[in-house]
């Protein structure tokens, strides 16, 4: 099996790269939604930055990825009392997949031959403790986004049919890619997710040939390629769970909840969920920095990447998302 590439090998794309990294931090932002050109390398960040990621501890055999014998569903299996470790998983979630598929249901093949009921888990058991990684979000059905989108802010996956009940856990980071030519997400749902990026094509030749001079070494020796990325990834890493372990320390000053709040009103931002991304963005970000607390430089640079996808549409301004908000900034901050 050939190794991902190295998180840290992908050229540009810092908005995605520092997305990703946050969600890694603070897996309760929400998810990340990436909308931009093909072959941009939206697939390759999630692959690597779980890949850059230590491996999880497990139960030997679970399908949930049960951290302890003791968190087995009892609808699974009896758990072993081996503890093994496996890479953080990444899911691929296919257009025109059935809720079945997504959730899982009654195992058909034992119902028939064994006349039991028994369950047969879903995608959502197996993407528990990783990532669920949707390509083409924009041209997935509305029910199984909606479905998706509340298992991830529950952190629970209910099944009720066919005489089931069952529940177990469905912790994910969610990561939903797309083209937005050929299709946009509803405003709601795009208020569902976290973060969002917009990635572009690299228009600088440099950049240009720099990518392909880094995925053809990769492509023609990726033992060597590794190796030469393997002390930045561990770097990343190391950032990485500092930043896990610092993150409830970090102090929240009453002027940077202020800061939060007068930024979403003069953008227009509907409800609250805003002003709570951002800050828990910041957050992450402050604690991958090593800082102590929060500071108004931390909402600056994530303000985008938390309310880009929230912004109410105005047919007289012709501004991107980015300017906008780096307008309104400028206004309501000085």
């Amino acid at each position: 099996m050939i190794a991902p590439f190295p998180f840290s090998a992908i050229v540009g794309q810092d908005d995605m790269k520092r997305a990703m990294i946050l969600t890694a931090i603070e897996p309760g932002l929400g998810g990340v939604l990436v909308f931009g050109d093909r072959g941009t390398g939206k697939s390759t960040a999630v692959r690597a930055l779980a890949a850059l990621l230590p491996p999880i501890r497990m139960v030997s055999g679970s399908p949930t990825n049960a951290e302890h014998p003791a968190d087995t569903p009892d609808w699974a299996p009896p758990p072993s009392d081996e503890i093994i470790e496996r890479p953080t998983p990444v899911v691929d979630l296919p257009l025109g997949v059935t809720e079945d598929r997504v959730t899982g249901a009654l195992d058909i093949e034992r119902a028939l031959t064994l006349g039991e009921k028994a369950f047969q888990p879903g995608l959502l058991a197996r993407a528990n403790r990783g990532y669920l990684y949707i390509d083409e979000v924009n041209l997935l059905e509305d029910h199984i986004v909606d479905l998706l989108l509340d298992v991830a802010q529950s952190g629970e996956n209910v099944v009720e049919r066919e005489g089931l009940s069952i529940r177990h856990p469905a912790r994910f980071v969610l990561v939903g890619s797309g083209n937005p030519e050929e299709g946009e997400l509803r405003p709601q749902l795009l208020d569902r997710f976290g973060l969002s990026v917009e990635v572009r094509s690299p228009s600088d030749i440099e950049e240009r040939i720099e990518v392909v001079r880094r995925r053809d070494a990769y492509e023609r020796d990726t033992a060597a390629f590794m190796e030469i990325w393997q002390a930045e990834d561990a770097r990343i890493r190391s950032a990485i769970l500092a930043a896990r372990e610092t993150l409830r320390n970090i102090a929240t000053p009453e002027d940077t909840l202020r800061d939060c709040a007068t930024l979403c009103i003069a953008i227009g931002a509907d409800g609250l969920r805003g002003e709570l991304t951002l800050l828990r963005a910041a957050r992450a970000l402050a604690a991958y920095e090593g800082t102590a607390a929060v500071s108004r430089e931390h909402l600056a640079q994530v303000a985008p990447l938390a309310l880009s996808h929230r912004l109410r549409r105005d047919p007289l301004d012709e501004a991107g998302s980015a300017t906008r908000i780096a307008r309104a900034m400028t206004e309501v901050w000085g």
